[in-house]
């Protein structure tokens, strides 16, 4: 097996939002606005402040017993062989602190990921973009008089006014206030929309028939309000209550903004078409010239945005933050471009980036291949402290029992050991079942691990995924030495 990281005991210092002191202790996630201060605090008018953190995960001690291989085998070799997984099935646990592999079978093998492909999209956005970079949408005066361009720069998360999706988020109301001061009143007779930032096409060819109108993909374009989701209200409702992120999406995007857009400007909504801005121009005299702004709004930071989609495996987020990552390496805006930059980034921290193939970011294609291996060594490498902007990714995992996709997870007699200990990413596809993350032992040893199969019966997906579960919530009650 390859020779792994050798993660330091300042871990425990550096995952933001919890890890914190020598004894670990993780904190309900939430939204991360206050890490930067006023100018992260994007809160919408009349909404309260959160409340204080409530502990949620045991503490973890550094000078806990470590687990032993042998232990951790002789635990997890009967789980790992549960028919329910399927013929395939790809594991890696290592200490935390150690950086030693406890447990591996095909862990350096490349297999189908799901959705915890988006841990190596946050990974890459925080490295390529920073966590505090924010995503501008601008306006600015098109070719002919009366015409106004909205410049979609990439930020799904862009609402239309208060009854926002993501909390926090920029909005097409302020928008539309900037631009109609800056025309001193007067009504656009027409709205441009440019989305002309991404290129390529808005589905990745590797997805099944289903995910552009499942719910829970859509077109991925360059200008969206709410993640495209048709009626944000109601979705954030369903995604509270239930955890279930899938929500009925508009086909278009990009139009669909700038019809929103219009109607806040009084311009006819039938005026409103594709095209692309001017260049930047200089003020001129009497109306704008063409191609000088008329307002801007910025997104919430990418930190923000990286809470939101390992939270929620919000798929539409994950593509918008790497084509940001493909921004940033001077690639394309798409999807080859994206996956591009992203296997550049992981070369650049030093992980093994042979390990990784991917044609998108959310993993809902059935194209991207990673190992286990790869996985629990990106963890290790957010958690280690060379690179403590990466700590981010950490906000958002998911915890047993509590929050996310594994809100209703870890509730059977063999897994609840597991509710409140594990804290991780999943991915689900049909026949492709994945969880990685971190773990807290019975000694309070932290633990990283990932499981990820490709080849699970169809038909029993609730079994899978308890199967799963079972292995982690297997860690958290052994000592294994």
């Amino acid at each position: 097996m390859r020779r792994r990281r050798r993660t330091v005991l300042v871990l425990a210092t550096v995952l933001l939002l919890g890890l914190a002191g020598l004894g670990v202790v993780v904190v309900r996630p939430g939204p991360v606005a206050g890490w930067f201060g006023d100018a992260g605090d994007a809160r919408q008018a009349g909404e309260t402040s959160e409340p204080a953190p409530v502990a949620v995960l045991a503490e973890s001690d550094p000078n806990a017993a470590q687990p032993t291989p042998d232990g951790v085998r002789e635990l997890l070799d009967p789980l790992v062989a549960d028919a329910t997984l399927g013929s395939r099935v790809h594991v890696s646990v290592a200490d935390v602190l150690s950086g030693q592999e406890l447990y591996g079978k095909g862990a350096d093998e490349e297999t189908v990921p799901a959705s915890v492909a988006k841990l190596v999209t946050a990974v890459t956005v925080l490295a390529a973009r920073g966590p505090a970079y924010r995503i501008p949408t601008r306006v600015v005066a098109g070719e002919n008089p009366g015409e106004v361009v909205i410049v979609g720069g990439g930020d799904p998360t862009l609402a239309v006014d208060e009854a926002a999706f993501y909390p926090g988020a920029a909005r097409l109301t302020d928008l539309a206030e900037q631009v109609t001061q800056a025309l001193g009143g007067t009504v656009p007779t027409k709205v441009i929309v440019d989305a002309t930032l991404y290129s390529g096409p808005k589905y990745e060819p590797g997805w099944d028939d289903d995910i552009p109108t499942g719910g829970y993909g859509g077109a991925v374009t360059a200008l969206m309000t709410d993640g495209a989701r048709r009626d944000p209200v109601a979705a954030r409702k369903a995604l509270a209550a239930t955890g279930n992120g899938g929500a009925d999406r508009v086909a278009d995007p990009d139009l669909t903004a700038g019809r929103s857009f219009a109607r806040l400007l009084g311009a006819p909504v039938e005026s409103v078409q594709r095209g692309r801005a001017p260049g930047p121009a200089g003020s001129g005299v009497g109306a704008p010239a063409p191609g000088s702004e008329l307002g801007v709004v910025e997104s919430l930071p990418v930190i923000r945005m990286v809470d939101f989609m390992i939270k929620d495996s919000d798929n539409l987020v994950a593509e918008a933050l790497a084509r940001q990552v493909a921004l940033a390496r001077e690639q394309p805006a798409s999807f080859v471009g994206a996956a591009t930059a992203m296997d550049d980034v992981l070369a650049e921290l030093g992980l093994p980036a042979d390990e990784a193939s991917l044609t998108d970011a959310s993993g809902l294609s059935r194209t991207n291949r990673l190992s286990a291996s790869l996985l629990t060594d990106l963890i290790a490498l957010a958690g280690n402290g060379s690179r403590p902007e990466l700590a981010a990714i950490f906000a958002g995992l998911p915890v047993a029992g509590w929050s996310g996709t594994l809100l209703t997870r870890y509730a059977s007699p063999v897994t609840t050991g597991g509710a409140g200990m594990v804290r991780a990413k999943t991915g689900t596809l049909t026949g492709v079942h994945a969880i990685a993350g971190l773990v807290t032992t019975a000694d309070g040893r932290l633990l990283s691990f990932a499981v990820l199969t490709d080849r699970a019966p169809a038909d029993t997906p609730e079994q899978t995924r308890q199967a799963l579960d079972r292995i982690a919530a297997a860690l958290a009650g052994c000592g294994c030495r």
